[in-house]
């Protein structure tokens, strides 16, 4: 089997077109490694395009401020990878004259880019020959090799990492990885692949042996925490809302809220409003959503309740609905903005 050979072929006749595909240019190519990680390319795609017009060079991008960044990014989740974005733009920048790295291994320095991003920009941009390993990548060649390794555990990587490399042909670093990732994404995906069709039929070592379905193998399910989230929409007469600025690390970090109180399980109601209406000088209590919004993460699911709390006084530093729209926040907030108050 040409494994490479027949990859290729069956990239250029089946690839989608796409807009970090038809440049070499590093910072697009970065901008766009970055946003799809954890994301599809469909919800990317939006988010790469008004980011280049928004931020067209990394200098654009160094010289705007967190807050812009962060809004930009709103809905796109893990805010982190946003925060890094930016703090690698400015390093970029400052330390190093606005060029960026061209080998992996300097790439790698990069605050944000791990082993799989450094490959993906070094052969895309450089044609450096860099195997990409990634979901798509462990999938692919544990089925048609039959590898059983369990892809959770991090000695695994080393194994399909080696792998990857050998089939790699040295000319064509860009064009491998990409049509591996890209077969990954369209014909051997993770439920229900159509292997009538699939190029690699006749030498795939789990259609052979009809383990489509358990390979890749992976162990160890994910622990999902709970956390149960009381926003208390604090608004005045004047339609004044009280946002802050959400400063402890962990999920959302710098972005805008409501006043919340959280809690590891299911409060009583009653118990909310005795408390609301002790720190408060309450005019009006309306709980918003009855049925909780279930908010769900990679490992927390969180239990959204949002209570509008009308005061009877003015609020300092409480902001207009126009200001708070430009703020960053969560998406379950903003969407909860749109839905009530516009």
């Amino acid at each position: 089997m040409n494994f490479s050979k027949t990859l290729i072929a069956w990239y250029l006749q089946n690839k989608r077109s796409l807009p970090w595909r038809e440049t070499t240019n590093p910072y697009f190519i970065w901008l766009s490694e970055i946003i799809l990680q954890q994301t599809r390319v469909a919800q990317g795609k939006p988010y790469y395009e008004a980011f280049l017009q928004r931020f067209p060079t990394v200098q654009d991008l160094a010289f705007a401020t967190e807050e812009e960044v962060l809004k930009l990014w709103q809905g796109l989740g893990y805010y982190s990878r946003a925060r890094n974005l930016h703090a690698t733009a400015k390093y970029i920048v400052t330390e190093l004259q606005g060029k960026f790295p061209n080998t992996y291994t300097d790439l790698l320095s990069l605050k944000g880019v791990g082993e799989y991003t450094a490959a993906a920009i070094a052969s895309f941009a450089y044609n450096e020959p860099v195997a990409v390993v990634d979901g798509n990548v462990f999938r692919v060649l544990a089925r048609i090799y039959g590898l059983e390794s369990d892809i959770a555990q991090a000695t695994t990587k080393k194994e399909f990492q080696k792998l990857a490399q050998e089939l790699l042909p040295i000319d064509k670093a860009a064009l491998f990885n990409q049509a591996i990732m890209e077969f990954g994404a369209l014909q051997c995906v993770p439920k229900n692949p159509d292997c009538t069709i699939c190029v690699f039929q006749s030498s795939c070592y789990a259609y052979q042996k009809k383990r489509v379905d358990e390979l890749p193998f992976k162990s160890k399910k994910i622990k999902i925490s709970h956390r149960y989230f009381y926003y208390l929409v604090l608004r005045d007469a004047a339609n004044h809302f009280v946002m802050l600025k959400r400063e402890e690390k962990g999920i959302w970090h710098n972005l805008y809220e409501f006043t919340l109180l959280e809690y590891d399980q299911k409060p009583l109601l009653k118990e909310m409003v005795s408390h609301i209406q002790e720190q408060y000088p309450v005019k009006e209590i309306i709980v918003k959503n009855e049925k909780e919004l279930l908010h769900k993460l990679s490992h927390q699911h969180l239990h959204i309740h949002f209570i509008e709390v009308v005061l009877n006084t003015k609020i300092e530093n409480a902001i207009s609905l126009e200001r708070a729209l430009q703020l960053p926040m969560p998406i379950v907030i903003h969407n909860f903005i749109a839905s009530n108050y516009l």
